[in-house]
């Protein structure tokens, strides 16, 4: 099965207002919030990363569950996968699939640099023949470096209609209904959707670094004072795998517009270079915010 992991990574979810309390009560956007919450949308952009990869390696060997792309294998030896029905058995079509994701306790590096505890609960109809798959997702005690994460996503995953300057790829349509927990204790909630579509490099399977992919969406966000923000984006993100070299967020370029209690503001992601800024912009001034760890 020739399938590409859709990264993005990013590509991406939401922009909140940050864990600082007197930020929730006050209806001005900060650059703050903004940076904290890109690193929300990057443990997003990892989550759907690792589970699009399971299930891109259930559908290539549906015995072994591993995957003949890169990507889709890219995980560090401290995870732990299990599976219902159990590796070593061939999956007939129309048997629902479990995977459970088990980073551990104490705390597992990925290749990114990012520390994830916890376990993340996948689950899927086996359907090699179907033009598109549906696949849900929910956390156990799932920590993204320090944030906690709880709730349920799904994606529908279909093929493009090839054409003459673009072969068939996937198009990944995402779902999110979910809690964010901050150190603190402040508790956002989000919910929306977004699309995510491979722009290069899907002619490569097996090489994960000339990846490129576009994001589009929109998303709400209900802070523990009932405030909401809304989250678009008007410009298309691009996320660049090749940042990956130089240990940098792979997005690289994109507007994400927020609307909150009449303020508008905007993060500008750059114009394509590998760093680990963003330019955050509210009533004509702007700021230089950092989206990494």
């Amino acid at each position: 099965m020739k399938t590409k992991i859709l990264f993005l990574g990013l590509v991406l979810s939401l922009f909140t207002i940050s864990c600082n309390k007197d930020n929730e009560e006050n209806s001005t956007i900060t650059a703050d919030e903004a940076s904290m919450n890109a690193k929300i949308d990057i443990a997003n952009d990892d989550v759907s990363d690792i589970v699009d990869g399971q299930f891109v390696a259930t559908m290539d060997n549906n015995v072994s569950g591993k995957s003949n792309e890169v990507s889709a294998t890219n995980l560090p030896p401290c995870v732990t996968i299990t599976r219902v029905p159990a590796f070593g058995t061939a999956i007939t079509p129309g048997t629902l699939v479990t995977k459970t994701i088990d980073f551990g306790t104490t705390g597992c590096p990925m290749p990114n640099g990012n520390i994830l505890k916890g376990q993340i609960i996948m689950s899927f109809t086996f359907s090699p023949g179907a033009a598109s798959h549906t696949i849900n997702y929910q956390f156990l005690n799932f920590y993204h470096n320090a944030l906690k994460f709880d709730g349920n996503k799904s994606f529908t995953r279909t093929m493009s209609v090839a054409t003459s300057s673009s072969p068939s790829h996937p198009i990944v349509v995402m779902n999110m209904d979910m809690d964010i927990t901050f150190p603190n204790g402040n508790v956002l909630e989000r919910v929306g959707t977004r699309t995510r579509e491979i722009i290069a490099g899907f002619n490569t399977p097996n090489i994960l670094l000339d990846n490129i992919y576009q994001v589009t969406g929109n998303w709400t966000t209900t802070f523990p004072n009932t405030t909401v923000q809304t989250s678009t984006i008007t410009t298309p993100l691009n996320v660049k795998m090749s940042c990956i070299n130089v240990n940098k967020p792979l997005l690289v370029s994109g507007v994400i517009t927020f609307v909150r209690n009449n303020n508008t503001a905007t993060l500008d992601y750059g114009n394509g270079v590998c760093d680990n800024l963003a330019v955050f912009t509210i009533n004509g001034t702007s700021y230089n915010v950092t989206i990494g760890n």
